[in-house]
């Protein structure tokens, strides 16, 4: 097997055990919250919103960082340090005494994480020009598929052998991930001359100064944002179609792993569309249909319908990232694509922060319904926006040394 296609497999299966690891606390987290304390309804629902969005705090920031480090010693080493560092942080929080011992390893968590922008600079750097837009989609894919299942065995697995062993758990999953790594993964990397690096703030200067990759941080943000500003609310939407409150959940959580199942089956096959008729063009055709998909939420009637329009959403949703990803592969320099994928992660995770709080607005104000309106709306501007904006330009386009120059005169940093 081809070293790249064997990486590519490993990275996957590794990748999908730590997703489902890591969303294995998602049922049951208030319930923990609860054990450990915190009684009043009040404030347990404000305490399971922050410690949810514990790991998001600081990742923004310390993701470009893992990637920089990537750039100058290596991709594989930054994927086994952030497997690790889950690992590490999951044995804490299941060690946790009370609620802010919780906040605090999960802000741990995501400072010493970083394992998606690892994996994406891992194959995106070792893949052949020709394969990369397939390679992204199917790793994309690890992660819709762990989001899928992991909520779902975490619930069975809370009840079966109770919440702090499930930390435990994940932890070990992270740890053989860790070792997988080691023993099959094969890197092809060239340390940069002299060992210096591109820096973190000269990274996120390159993402701004370049117009291309300015509206690829954009899109990044708007994509994630579209996410979690239907997420939070999605249960409640649920509840106004007239159904048994007793399976409630059930149908809410079905309804909704049923996106995640379709991303997993469609990222792949837009990754081929990407290696065959460019990312660009897929990416525009991805957020009108995601965009449209949005908006027929206000129109369906029955659970039926909304099932199969879940489904049409999530199919597009495939092709959102991972042509993101690639687009951000394109356009950045060779030497400096570690250190820009996990700037283009960290515009996910700012999207994750904003899109939770700009939907609760919009929800709190105006109804539910207004905020499948926006988000629909938000879609479809950007899809405009990509289709105007962006072209693929030559394999390689963003390795040129004189637009670097033009871009940032600062130098390299030790």
């Amino acid at each position: 097997m081809e070293a790249w296609r064997r990486n590519l497999y490993v990275l996957w299966g590794t990748q999908f055990l730590a997703m489902v690891g890591m969303n294995l606390v998602v049922p049951f987290l208030p319930f923990f919250i609860r054990q450990l304390g915190v009684t009043d309804p009040d404030d347990l629902s404000r305490w399971s919103g922050v410690v949810f969005a514990g790991p998001f705090f600081l990742s923004v920031i310390a993701t470009p960082y893992w990637g920089s480090l990537g750039d100058r010693y290596g991709r594989k080493i930054m994927v086994v340090r952030a497997l690790y560092g889950l690992a590490l942080s999951q044995i804490l929080m299941g060690f946790s005494q009370n609620v802010y011992q919780l906040l605090a390893f999960r802000i741990v968590q995501g400072v010493i994480s970083g394992f998606i922008a690892s994996a994406l600079a891992l194959v995106s750097t070792n893949t052949p020009k020709q394969h990369i837009g397939y390679a992204l989609g199917f790793i994309q894919s690890a992660s819709a598929g762990g989001m899928v299942l992991g909520p779902f065995v975490g619930g069975v697995l809370a009840d079966l052998i109770g919440y702090r062993e499930i930390f435990f758990l994940t932890a070990a999953l992270c740890a053989i991930g860790g070792v997988v790594v080691i023993v099959y993964v094969r890197e092809q990397f060239t340390p940069p001359p002299g060992g210096t690096a591109w820096t973190v703030l000269q990274n996120f200067r390159l993402m701004a100064s370049d117009r291309r990759l300015r509206v690829v941080a954009l899109t990044l943000i708007a994509s994630q944002m579209s996410v979690l500003m239907i997420e939070p609310i999605f249960a409640l939407y649920i509840e106004s179609f007239k159904t048994d409150s007793r399976y409630m959940s059930t149908v809410a959580g079905s309804i909704f792993s049923i996106l995640g199942f379709f991303m997993v089956i469609s990222a792949p096959w837009w990754g081929r569309r990407n290696d065959k008729h460019g990312y660009s063009r897929n990416l525009a055709i991805a957020l009108v249909v995601v965009g449209v998909a949005y908006a027929g939420h206000i129109i369906v009637r029955s659970l039926i319908q909304l099932a199969v329009l879940r489904a049409f959403l999530g199919f597009a949703r495939g092709g959102v990232l991972p042509s993101l990803y690639g687009l951000t592969n394109l356009y950045a320099p060779q030497d400096r694509r570690g250190g820009m994928m996990a700037v283009a992660s960290s515009m996910t995770i700012l999207g994750n922060m904003v899109g939770p709080v700009a939907g609760g607005l919009i929800a709190g104000h105006f109804g539910i319904i207004a905020s499948f309106i926006a988000t629909s709306l938000l879609m479809v501007a950007t899809g405009l926006m990509v289709s105007r904006k962006l072209r693929d330009g030559p394999p390689g386009a963003g390795d040129d040394p004189g637009r670097l120059q033009s871009v940032e005169v600062a130098e390299r940093s030790p």
